[in-house]
């Protein structure tokens, strides 16, 4: 799970094996594999980086990647 923050304040952890698409509209809106959408303070990148960095920790590798936007 990431720890996100919602447009309100207030921080939730996500399942990121939910996650189904990541679009910044400009907010990031996370809609999950159940079709419920998130729209969080967190960019799209701090997203991503957040879970790729969770895939990392479990030898996974990156989940995402962005061309252009590797942090390594």
């Amino acid at each position: 799970m990431i720890k996100l923050t919602k447009l309100n304040g207030e921080a939730f952890y996500l399942n990121v094996l939910l996650i189904e698409r990541i679009e910044s509209f400009p907010d990031t809106t996370i809609t999950l594999i159940s079709g419920k959408k998130y729209i969080v303070k967190d960019s799209q990148t701090e997203v991503v980086t957040k879970i790729n960095e969770l895939y990392k920790q479990f030898g996974f590798g990156k989940a995402f990647y962005f061309g252009g936007q590797e942090n390594e």
